[in-house]
């Protein structure tokens, strides 16, 4: 048995004792368990999102440990290090503090850099490895981790292309013959208002689902354009991935897939077609690359719910995140902060049945915490863990809303997925091509309905 067996065996007779609750209890430390080795966590992508996912695997107890990390660029890497080293996890985020000590390992000789450095980085002894670059690169990663026995964590969007969503699909089963555990960043289905909320409308409390809303309205994209200076084409548009939709999906996959997904898990199913319009209304300068700054998609499910989906990112307007979803009896209001369902009567007044309570004090922790408890736990206790398949269902209901509001047509969920090549985005060289090249005049190409072909 190689080591990787040894400590998943090992802990399985140990976990066989434990009676803790895994959203809430921290897990026992090394010397507590029958394991005489820590699980080995590498990550690739050392951005905010990976800095606080490592900060979160590391919160799970001494058990873990960071002692890989990769990114195409040292100065991600050195700074998502130096978080790591003087910080502690927050709900989302590194916040000054004492660090996690001897949970941290990662000496010179494994920090990989480059646009090959995930696949040394999973090439090492790691047991488990966190994915979170760009999303883009999400399947390539996935591939090569799965193809080399890897446990995954990775963030959501699973891709940013349908052949991308195919190829991480077919990964998923090969994991799941592999007995490999993958957690996916969709943190919602880890947090009690959510996972309360959902028990709740699939027993039928506010009665059939006839339409859904859902939300991702703010006034600022995610990140800040980084400047050109002297980089290759390729190498500008990966600093800036977050402004081109073969790296980040366009922000309706980015973010509002959160909302999207919550839909398809109130349906319990994804849906089948969808037809929307978006637009660049005010950011229209070359350096926010070639995505929208609205999108307003309608999606039809197989037995004809509607699901009305908004997302905006304009100073100026109504913030607003979250999900309405209207049922044959009633209504059910959901949100990151709160929740509540109620009852509309023959008059249409509605009374409310049910409202999340605060969750406050040293006992809370953040769904952000939580997925990484029962990943971690799934791993130690060797439990079937896979979290892709609605994952990758939620993100290519984003990528076809996308598809949607870029060409202004109805597009059906067959055609979309099966649409593309089967190639999927690996560059491992800044002087390679961009799937999106930069026009004469420095700008790039943007989507326009009734001219830019999908499918």
């Amino acid at each position: 048995m190689d080591r990787r067996s040894v400590l998943r065996h090992s802990a399985v007779a140990g976990t066989a004792a434990m009676t803790m609750n895994v959203a809430n209890t921290q897990f026992a430390s090394a010397a507590e368990t029958t394991s005489s080795e820590p699980l080995k966590i590498g990550l690739v992508g050392c951005g905010g999102r990976g800095t606080g996912a490592a900060a979160h695997a590391l919160s799970t107890g001494n058990d873990v440990q960071l002692v890989a990390m990769a990114d195409a660029f040292v100065d991600r890497l050195e700074g998502s290090l130096s978080s790591l080293l003087r910080g502690k996890p927050g709900v989302s985020k590194i916040e000054a503090g004492n660090g996690f000590g001897n949970a941290i390992d990662v000496p010179p000789e494994r920090r990989f850099t480059g646009l090959d450095a995930y696949r040394k980085l999973i090439d090492s002894e790691v047991d488990l490895v966190i994915l979170t670059g760009p999303p883009g690169f999400r399947p390539a990663h996935f591939r090569y981790a799965v193809a080399a026995g890897k446990h995954v964590f990775m963030e959501k969007p699973v891709a940013s292309t349908p052949s991308g969503i195919r190829a991480v699909l077919e990964d998923a089963m090969r994991a799941k013959e592999k007995n490999l555990k993958v957690g996916v960043g969709l943190q919602r289905h880890h947090q009690d208002s959510y996972l309360t909320a959902m028990e709740k409308i699939h027993g039928g409390v506010i009665g059939r689902v006839t339409a859904m809303r859902c939300f991702w309205n703010a006034s600022a994209p995610a990140k800040t354009p980084v400047p050109r200076e002297d980089m290759t084409e390729l190498e500008y548009q990966i600093r800036n991935w977050y402004f081109f939709d073969f790296l980040s999906g366009d922000h309706i996959c980015e973010q509002h897939i959160h909302n999207i997904d919550v839909c398809n898990w109130a349906m319990q199913d994804h849906p089948v077609s969808a037809e929307g319009m978006g637009g660049r209304q005010v950011r229209v300068e070359p350096r926010f690359g070639n995505i929208y700054d609205h999108h307003a998609v309608l999606f039809s499910y197989a037995n004809g719910t509607p699901m009305h989906s908004y997302c905006r990112q304009i100073p100026g307007c109504k913030n607003y995140v979250g999900e309405v979803i209207e049922g044959s009896r009633g209504r059910a209001n959901l949100g990151t902060g709160a929740s509540s369902l109620s009852l509309i009567d023959e008059t249409g007044t509605e009374k409310e049945l049910w409202r999340t309570p605060r969750q406050k004090g040293k006992d809370y922790q953040s769904p952000y915490q939580v997925e990484w408890n029962t990943l971690i736990e799934a791993v130690l206790s060797d439990q079937p863990y896979n979290e892709v398949e609605y994952s990758a269902h939620s993100t290519m209901s984003a990528i076809m809303g996308r598809m949607a509001t870029y060409s202004g047509k109805v597009i059906q969920w067959d055609e979309a997925l099966a649409s593309g090549t089967d190639e999927i985005f690996d560059p491992l060289s800044f002087d390679d091509a961009s799937p999106v090249p930069a026009q004469t005049d420095g700008t790039y190409a943007i989507p326009t309905p009734g001219k830019t072909k999908v499918l």
